[in-house]
């Protein structure tokens, strides 16, 4: 079977680093769902507003599986071993990915949704949207030993010599780059304390490092336009 998108993803991670690893940790990430044609028309999601919640079926269009049967996944510190049909790798047979986000609003001259809590980068094509109907999507006892518990959130310091360049920035900017420097997007294994990382959030880039037990951004600039 071959499947094309619906829809496209507009939104505020440039590029992979820096997405969170699950969706609705970065409540604050908002993003446009995009129809595209032959899909562009209210009539294919008349009816949406009447749900709080939307499942996105999305590709991981910038990764491609090479084969593995098992992977290392993020939440066992990179280095066990785990069936790739046993995580939510990114590298996958099938490249698929599964996320349940919160509808904000829809624009009906773009024939777009406006969504939050997302973790697709952009240009992700979107497959399908379903409904989330909580009576039946919620299942209140599910059980994992593997990622019993949402991880870590750290406090987020910002150096003295950009902390007023920072705080100029509108203040959902502001709270936006945090939560996203707070869930630690550097890679499990980077353990160089000296090491500073640069990432695309929104229209900035803002680089980071950890400092003892935390992670400080020390730098922010504008992304430079072609």
């Amino acid at each position: 079977m071959e499947i094309s998108p619906i829809a496209i993803i507009d939104g505020c991670y440039p590029e992979k680093f820096g997405v969170p690893r699950q969706p609705r940790l970065v409540t604050s990430a908002t993003a446009w769902v995009r129809l595209v044609p032959p899909y562009r028309s209210m009539d294919f999601i008349d009816g949406l507003l009447q749900f709080s919640h939307i499942w996105l079926v999305f590709g991981f269009h910038q990764n491609e599986w090479q084969g593995d049967a098992k992977v290392r996944p993020q939440r066992l510190g990179g280095n066990q071993k785990m069936g790739v049909l046993a995580t939510r790798s990114p590298y996958r047979p099938n490249g698929l990915g599964l996320s349940a986000v919160e509808i904000v609003k829809i624009d009906a001259d773009e024939v777009a949704i406006e969504i939050a809590g997302h973790d697709l980068v952009n240009g992700t094509p979107i497959y399908d949207i379903k409904p989330y109907i909580p009576f039946t999507d919620a299942i209140l006892t599910a059980s994992t030993t593997f990622a019993p518990a949402p991880p870590m959130v750290y406090e987020v310091k910002i150096h003295d010599d950009i902390a007023e360049k920072f705080a100029s920035l509108p203040v959902a900017t502001q709270d936006f780059i945090k939560d996203v420097i707070s869930q630690n997007p550097r890679p499990v294994y980077h353990k160089n304390e000296d090491r500073v990382y640069g990432v695309s959030l929104g229209q900035w880039n803002v680089r980071f490092r950890w400092v003892e037990d935390h992670p400080e951004i020390c730098g922010i600039e504008p992304l430079s336009t072609p």
